[in-house]
């Protein structure tokens, strides 16, 4: 029944971004509305993480599983794609490079902010540890 319940608030979610998504005046993705939705729920403790965790961590292993039909359907298109082989490679290698750098300048900020609060290792401590 719990697995039942935590579709539910999945499915509500999609349900409710969908709506919205119709009213917008402007062209924005359901899917996207979903997850800032679900974000702020979470953020603001109106749905706790126990409340979809084991549905999230089935839906998270077979994502792999999703994929496919967008895979399955570039062959359909194979044709328009054949023609532009090398500015796809370069853009997917240019925006695997983004991608890295995007996340280790983020990595490296919330790090920074994580320790703005710490103190600092006294001169000539910074390798050691301390055990107590």
């Amino acid at each position: 029944m719990k697995i039942i319940y935590q579709i539910g608030i999945i499915f509500a979610l999609c349900w409710v971004s969908e709506i919205i998504e119709a009213f917008l005046p402007f062209a924005f993705p359901a899917s996207v509305i979903g997850m800032i939705l679900l974000f702020i729920l979470l953020a603001f403790r109106v749905l706790k993480v126990e409340h979809i965790r084991e549905k999230s961590d089935f839906l998270l292993s077979n994502m792999a599983f999703f994929f496919i039909p967008a895979g399955v359907s570039i062959i359909n298109y194979f044709d328009v794609l054949k023609g532009n082989v090398g500015k796809l490679l370069l853009i997917c290698f240019l925006t695997t490079i983004l991608t890295f750098a995007a996340t280790a300048w983020t990595v490296r900020g919330v790090l920074r902010l994580q320790n703005r609060g710490k103190k600092k290792p006294e001169k000539g401590t910074e390798g050691r540890q301390e055990y107590v």
